[in-house]
């Protein structure tokens, strides 16, 4: 299943970080950011995970994040 959400995300070393996160949370999942739509937009492809965790993580790190 593929999750989209918006966040406030604005730079690739933003992404970057919140990369970090992701691929500790995500190891076998895919993700990627779209910095240049202006939704800011986080794809997550995903079998198992909750979309409130993405949303968690994100909010965690002082970014706005809202499921599409």
């Amino acid at each position: 299943m593929i999750h989209v959400f918006k966040t406030s995300v604005k730079s690739e070393k933003q992404a970057s970080m919140v990369g970090t996160f992701l691929n500790i949370l995500l190891p076998y999942d895919s993700w990627n950011f779209d910095l240049e739509d202006k939704d800011r937009i986080l794809r997550v492809e995903t079998i198992d995970l909750l979309p409130d965790t993405v949303v968690t993580i994100l909010n965690s790190q002082g970014f706005e994040c809202d499921e599409l």
